[in-house]
């Protein structure tokens, strides 16, 4: 015997499929606002975060800055006082330089020969004197050279004068002092050196 169903089961199975269609997509639309709305969550804190350290950043380098600026200011502090220290070295140094030049002049000055004047520049000492002949000046300038303070003498110029009914040689010498370095001062000393007669 055959059966006929006479139920509208397709018109029912479509309502159902239909019914787990919306419900799918109802789910679909609310895992993707979930979504969505968690990742901007985390990504708007990772973005707050991110400018607190970025402004952290920014306060810590203007304070560094400042810190540098202040250590620039106390390096020519430094140096300042450096220089002039080194100066007070220098002439504290060189305080004896005289007595100690007339002794050394005095042990090398040969018979014959005087000196008119003495002028001193820096390193440099210009001597203006007379001979009674042209080998004494040599000679002192021999002694001159083999000395320990003096150093490098050059005869300028040398001529015959008249000097109490005689005649006499005028010499100009120049020669340099030969001084001990002072710690730290070979840069202030190169300035001293370019001055020389």
């Amino acid at each position: 015997m055959i059966r006929i169903n006479l139920l509208p089961h397709r018109e029912e199975a479509r309502k159902d499929r239909r019914q787990q269609f919306i419900s799918l997509a109802v789910l679909m639309v609310l895992a993707g606002a979930t979504v969505w709305f968690v990742g901007s969550t985390l990504i708007g804190s990772q973005i707050d975060a991110q400018n607190s350290s970025n402004d952290f950043l920014k306060r810590e380098i203007a304070s560094l800055d400042k810190e540098i600026a202040e250590i620039a200011r106390l390096k020519e502090q430094t140096q300042s006082l450096l220089a002039r220290k080194q100066v007070i070295e220098s002439l504290q140094g060189n305080r004896t330089e005289t007595v100690t030049v007339f002794n050394e002049l005095v042990k090398q000055m040969p018979e014959g020969v005087f000196l008119k004047s003495v002028k001193q520049t820096g390193n440099g000492i210009v001597f203006v004197g007379l001979s009674q002949s042209n080998a004494r000046v040599s000679q002192l300038m021999r002694n001159l050279d083999a000395s320990p303070i003096f150093e490098r003498p050059m005869l300028q110029e040398i001529k015959a004068v008249s000097y109490k009914g005689r005649q006499v040689g005028e010499f100009i010498l120049g020669v340099s002092i030969e001084r001990a370095p002072i710690e730290g001062a070979d840069a202030a000393k190169a300035p001293a050196a370019g001055g020389k007669s």
